[in-house]
C-alpha cells in the first residue's frame, strides 16, 4: 500500500461552493475550466495545486461523463487480479494486465484512490518509476482535497466525496479499517471504525452530489471496498 500523509483535520476546511465550482468550470475564461484542468491531470508533469484539485475533483459532478450510478465491470476485474497476483515477485503478464484493467476502471472514475494506488503499485513493480510517482501523487493529492473540505468530525462538518468508495478509501489509506457504513440524513453518511482512533469513532461524508441525477425509482446497492488490497508502504522523497 502506498501511504498516505493526508491530514484529515484541517484548520480552515473548505466546504464546496456548487455555484462557484460550476460557474468556473465551465467558463472558457477562467483558470479553472475544467477541459483544461483535466488534461493537466491527465498529463501530470507536476503536482497540481490545492486550488486546481478543488475545481478538478468537485467539479467533476457537472461533467456529463460523471456517472456515480453506473457499475464498473472493469473494477471487479481488477480485483480478480489482485486477488492472483504474488505482490513481492508478480509476473510481468499480470502487471500488464493490471494496469489495462485499472487504466479502463479509472476511465469512468479518474479520481478512485484505490484505482490510482494500484496503478502506482504497477508501474512501480514494472520499473517506471516516472508513472509510479506520478499515480503516487494523484491520489495523495485527491485524498488531501476530500480530507480539506470538512474534518468528518460531526454531521454539520463533513467531508465531501463524489463516489462512496472514495471515502472508504480514505480511511483505508491511513491503514484503518471500518465497519458498515450508516445513512445518517439524505446527504450524509458516517463511516465507523473497527477501533476509534484518537478517540474519533469514524467520519461524516457528504454523499449528495452522487444522488444529483439519480433516475426516478432508481435503488442503488454499495458494495464495500476493498482495503488497499494488502500492497506494502512504500517510501517517496
Amino acid at each position: 500500500m502506498l501511504v498516505v500523509a493526508a491530514s484529515v483535520a484541517t484548520a480552515a476546511a473548505r466546504t464546496p461552493d456548487n455555484d462557484d465550482i460550476y460557474a468556473k468550470t465551465a467558463s472558457i475564461d477562467s483558470p479553472f475550466y475544467y477541459p483544461n484542468l483535466k488534461m493537466k491531470y491527465d498529463i501530470w508533469e507536476a503536482p497540481m495545486s490545492d486550488e486546481e484539485m478543488y475545481y478538478l475533483y468537485y467539479g467533476y459532478a457537472y461533467r456529463p461523463e460523471y456517472k456515480p450510478l453506473v457499475s464498473d465491470p472493469y473494477q471487479t476485474r481488477v480485483m480478480e487480479i489482485m486477488s492472483k497476483i504474488a505482490i513481492e515477485e508478480p509476473m510481468v503478464s499480470d502487471l500488464d494486465e493490471l494496469v489495462m484493467a485499472a487504466s479502463q476502471s479509472l476511465a469512468s472514475d479518474p479520481f478512485s484512490p484505490q484505482m490510482l494506488n494500484i496503478m502506482a503499485y504497477a508501474y512501480g513493480a514494472l520499473g517506471d518509476k516516472k508513472r509510479e510517482q506520478a499515480y503516487y501523487e494523484r491520489m495523495n493529492a485527491v485524498i488531501k482535497v476530500i480530507a480539506d473540505s470538512g474534518d468528518g468530525l460531526r454531521e454539520k462538518t463533513p467531508m465531501h466525496i463524489i463516489m462512496f468508495s472514495h471515502g472508504l478509501d480514505l480511511i483505508a489509506a491511513k491503514g484503518w479499517n471500518y465497519r458498515k457504513s450508516q445513512v445518517i440524513s439524505r446527504n450524509v453518511e458516517f463511516v465507523p471504525f473497527e477501533v476509534p482512533h484518537n478517540k474519533v469513532k469514524g467520519y461524516y461524508f457528504d454523499f449528495s452530489r452522487i444522488y444529483w441525477n439519480k433516475p426516478e425509482g432508481y435503488t442503488f446497492k454499495r458494495a464495500r471496498t476493498w482495503q488497499f488490497n494488502n500492497l506494502k508502504p512504500r517510501e517517496y522523497k
